[in-house]
């Protein structure tokens, strides 16, 4: 058995297609398929449930993916022990988050206080970033609600004021409070590219007795435009109700709050610069925690 075959049944597995995994390998699909049949004939078993093109895990297939995926952070371990013992540990730190507020004014902050720190930003949905921190593709990922798995640790930074945003001519932005059942007819306006989050909002206007009408799915900026031409309501996080400076108003139904999660791998060795940015983005959101309350 060997690590490339490890690592191509790795992207397989997470893939769950051929095709596909032997694109983002660059090798040819006979050979792919050709490895994970040498592996499982190592393995004694089948590793996968092949279903016309698309093909998925079976049970054993998944319990050597659990261990798999420890070798590889075990590798990743002994690679920056190595570095560190020669002092040649790389200042880079790789996260992804799942919406672009979650950093917003922290990484200005860290970066005068660690100057020399490098730092590798992406953008990615709740799944792809579970699965980039366990082939160990990122240190960290910042997601909102906590991620379950047994091989991530995940904490809660803040749990955040969701708040309902009214044009300032509507008839409720007098108010100091109201429920959310007080606007079902009205048209909402939601925000684009954040599946995890509308899914929230979606179940809060559930919980107060109907569905919401989504009149309008758009990035924030166009959001604010839309709102001011009294189009629709919204239910954003306050703290972007307060860079945007819109007007809105508290919601009395219950759970109107939304976590802000921090993630990692377990047994995962952190360099000192790693360390350092994991404890500054908790101390950070600690310190800040009244922008996120109303």
């Amino acid at each position: 058995m060997e690590l490339l075959q490890l690592k191509y049944f790795q992207t397989v597995a997470y893939t769950e297609h051929i095709s596909k995994a032997a694109a983002q390998l660059n090798i040819a699909q006979p050979s792919l398929s050709l490895t994970i049949k040498r592996l499982e004939d190592e393995m004694g078993t089948p590793l996968f449930h092949r279903k016309g093109r698309n093909i998925e895990l079976n049970a054993a297939g998944k319990i050597l993916l659990k261990h798999v995926n420890r070798i590889f952070v075990e590798l990743e371990n002994a690679r920056l022990a190595i570095k560190e013992k020669h002092d040649e540990l790389s200042s880079l730190i790789r996260i992804a988050i799942s919406n672009s507020r979650f950093l917003s004014g922290l990484i200005s902050e860290y970066i005068e206080v660690c100057p020399s720190a490098q730092l590798q930003q992406g953008i990615a949905s709740r799944s792809d970033i579970v699965t980039q921190l366990k082939k160990g593709d990122i240190d960290l990922g910042i997601t909102g609600h906590p991620i379950v798995d047994e091989e991530i640790v995940s904490v809660v930074l803040v749990e955040e004021h969701i708040v309902l945003v009214l044009p300032s001519t509507h008839p409720y932005s007098g108010e100091q409070e109201i429920s959310l059942h007080a606007v079902a007819n009205e048209p909402f306006l939601a925000l684009a590219n954040n599946d995890e989050y509308r899914r929230f909002t979606t179940m809060l206007c559930e919980k107060a007795g109907f569905v919401p009408h989504l009149a309008f799915e758009v990035d924030s900026h166009t959001l604010v435009e839309i709102i001011r031409l009294d189009r629709g309501v919204a239910l954003l996080p306050i703290s972007v109700c307060r860079n945007l400076g819109l007007h809105y108003v508290s919601i009395t139904d219950d759970a109107a709050v939304y976590p802000i999660s921090l993630s990692w791998v377990k047994h995962r060795n952190f360099s000192p610069f790693l360390e350092q940015f994991r404890d500054f983005i908790t101390s950070y959101y600690m310190t800040n925690a009244s922008m996120f309350k109303v």
